[in-house]
This record gives C-alpha cells, structure tokens and sequence, in this order.
C-alpha cells in the first residue's frame, strides 16, 4: 500500500495550495451532504457524517459550508440532490488495477466522464468484478507523525482492532477491518493522538511495481479521472518506490 497511500498524502497536501482546492472542497461536501442523508444529522450517532466533517474541517473547508452541507443532507434546507455510488473497474497502462468510485446525481454523465478520462490516457474499461477482486475494504486512518513514533500508534490501536500501521514517511497508516474503523479512530482520540481522516478504503491485495515513466502514466490517468466532479475516490494497486517518487516530484 505504500506507495500509492504515500502518494495520495502528499497529493491532497498540495490539493490545497492549488487550483483543485475548489474540487477537493466540492467532493468533501458531497461526502458530508450524503452521510447526513444516509444515517442523520446527528454526529454522535453517525460516524461516517462525523468522519465526513472532521476530513472537510481538516482540509479547512469553512464551517458555514459543512453545517449546511448537514443540513441540506438531512433535509433541513433546500437544494440536496440524489446522489448514488457507483463503482466502475478499469485497467490503466502497465495493467495497473483501478476501482472507480462516483457519487452523482447523473449515471450517465458519470459513465461517460470516466469512460473518456479513462480511454484518453493509456486506460481501459472493465467488466464489474473483474478488478474488484483484487482490493479488500479496509478502515484506513491517516495520522500525522510529528513527535509520535510507530510503537505509540500501535499501542494506542492494538486493542481496538488495528491489523498494522505502516509508514508513510511524513504520517502513519493504521488498517484494521472497515467495521472496526471507529473503534480504531476513537482509540486515538482516547490516546490524545491527532488524526488526518479516517475512512474505509479499498486497498490492494496485491501490487504492480512502477518504474518513473510507468508511475508518471497512472499518475496522469487518476488525476484526469479525479478531475470529473462526480468521481469521488480513485483507488489502483500500484506501488512506487522513495527513489522513482522523488524523481517524479522533482
């Protein structure tokens, strides 16, 4: 998982000092909007909308714009669309394994929008459980290192369900099961141990190694599929080393 989740960090780092801030923000909105319909406006009992807010608030996304996100959500204001998910499989250059996730108010729109950033940059269409075999859904916190060290995050999450931490260089990645997710979030907390977002992900069972052209290539496509208003979450089994990392951030 390394090096995509690596990747990923450092990405929706700079997302925030660029001009997809405006996407990043939508997406993370949409995310509030749909977990406040899906299981109500109360965060206490609904920690897919509390984990929803925290990620927003941490990418600094204005208070004014989640509380009415919630609202909108649980009905309380005007202007909610009916979002779906739906998940397509694909295959980008390298046979790189990618899962798709659209929350959208307009299927087709939706499919067309990754059928063309998929077709344009080296990718191809799959079949429904023809990739998504390949990943298993997984709780995945993100937990900014500071001063911590990988004993004192897994101290803290052992008990509660946590199957390994893993370092990412700049945080730590603690996987556990999806239905153990809050378990694992609220033992940090429990811990005093600050956390970037908590999410169930779909990691990859196995990994295709990327050498610079390859990692530039799947790197190209996601962004042009992360581009699309309606894809919400890119996930692909590819790992990338330190070394061909730094060379494509360079």
């Amino acid at each position: 998982m390394s090096g995509h989740s690596k990747w990923a960090t450092t990405k929706h780092k700079k997302a925030v000092i660029d001009a997809k801030r405006g996407k990043l923000f939508a997406k993370l909105i949409k995310n509030i909007e749909v977990a406040a319909r899906m299981g109500g406006v109360d965060i206490d009992g609904n920690p897919t909308l509390y984990d929803a807010i925290q990620k927003a608030k941490k990418q600094s996304v204005p208070n004014k714009n989640i509380d009415s996100a919630v609202k909108r959500g649980g009905g309380l204001e005007a202007g909610g669309a009916d979002y779906e998910t739906i998940m397509y499989e694909g295959y980008g250059p390298n046979g790189v394994a990618v899962l798709i996730e659209c929350l959208t108010d307009n299927r087709n729109r939706a499919a067309g929008d990754v059928r063309v950033a998929m077709t344009r940059n080296g990718g191809s269409m799959a079949d429904p459980g023809s990739v998504s075999y390949l990943f298993n859904r997984k709780g995945v916190v993100i937990v900014p290192k500071g001063e911590l060290t990988e004993d004192d995050v897994l101290g803290a999450v052992l008990d509660a369900g946590a199957e390994e931490v893993n370092d990412l260089g700049e945080s730590f990645e603690v996987l556990s099961e999806a239905t153990d997710l809050v378990a694992v979030r609220t033992a940090l907390q429990e811990a005093g141990i600050d956390y970037d977002s908590a999410e169930a992900n779909f990691v990859p069972t196995m990994q295709v190694e990327l050498d610079e052209e390859g990692a530039r290539k799947i790197f190209k496509l996601i962004d042009a599929l992360e581009d699309s208003d309606d894809v919400q979450n890119v996930f692909a089994n590819f790992d990338v080393s330190d070394d061909v990392m730094a060379k494509v951030d360079a």
